[in-house]
Formats: C-alpha cells, structure tokens, sequence
C-alpha cells in the first residue's frame, strides 16, 4: 500500500469521526466522498481537471439542493438526475459520484437548502489539498533523497508513489 492511499484513508477517517462526534457537521462525511478519493488518488494528478470535478460536484450539489428544497418528491428527483447527467456529458467532467452527491439531499433531508453545497465544498476542497500536498511533497522529495543518498535516490528516482 503506498502513502497516498493511506493518507487518503486517514483523511476519510478523520471526517467520518467528525461527522460521528460533531452532529452539526454530520453532512462532511459522505460516502462519496470515498469515490471522490479513490478518484483523485487514481489520476493523474492536474490541478486544473480535479478543480474542475470539484466544481462540477459542487454545482450538482447545489442544483439538488435548490431541486428538494423547492418540491421534494419523486419529479425533482428524476429532474436532478437528467439536469446532472446532462451537465455531466456537456461540461467533460468524467467523474460519476458528481451524480450520487446531487442526489444526496434527497436522502438526508437538510435543514437548509445550502448546508450539502458548503459540505461538498470543504470535504472537496481539504482532499484537492491533501492531494495536491502529497503529490508535491512526494516530487519535491525526490531530487533532495538523491542529493542526500545519491544510491537510494538512483533507485527511487523513476517511481511514481512513495511506498511505506
């Protein structure tokens, strides 16, 4: 298993503990947020495309937030579905669990239309960080591991993930 991966899983778990203790933040904790993980640890990492489904998970969000808010019901829902499908294929976001967080207000019934958007938001927002943060540290340390063990650094210098 390597670094990121656990790293990620630890971020996942650190949330899921939060939402457990902290009842007001119940709705950081989701389980697409693990989809969300095993996708941006999966890819390559480009700050521009996982900003990009962060948006698009973000907006979905929203758009099914407003859509239960406004009718509750089994019409909204197909609605949400086929708006963010669309949005989906139109915008190139290629990330599937964008469709499963739209559909989460449908299920928890928030007390305010914007409390899933601001979840989304801060949960996507700390694992784009977390990401980003382990793939440049994991770049940046190779160059200085072959500096300080010229032998260990030939070695490791054409991995992609630092095993642990």
């Amino acid at each position: 298993m390597n670094f990121k991966t656990v790293t990620i899983c630890l971020y996942l778990m650190i949330l899921y503990w939060i939402s457990l203790h902290i009842p007001s933040l119940k709705t950081v904790f989701y389980p697409t947020l693990g989809a969300f993980s095993y996708l941006f640890v999966t890819r390559a990492f480009e700050l521009r495309d996982l900003s990009r489904i962060t948006l698009g998970a973000v907006i979905a969000s929203c758009l099914g937030s407003l859509l239960n808010a406004m009718y509750p019901g089994v019409p909204a829902f197909l609605l949400n579905t086929l708006l963010v499908t669309w949005m989906i294929r139109k915008f190139h976001w290629n990330a599937p669990p964008i469709l499963a967080v739209s559909l989460i207000p449908f299920f928890i019934q928030p007390i305010e239309w914007w409390v899933v958007p601001v979840s989304v938001l801060g949960s996507l927002s700390g694992l784009l960080l977390l990401v980003g943060a382990l793939h440049y540290s994991v770049a940046y340390s190779r160059p200085l591991l072959a500096l300080l063990l010229p032998e260990r650094g030939r070695q490791t210098a054409g991995r992609s993930n630092v095993d642990v």
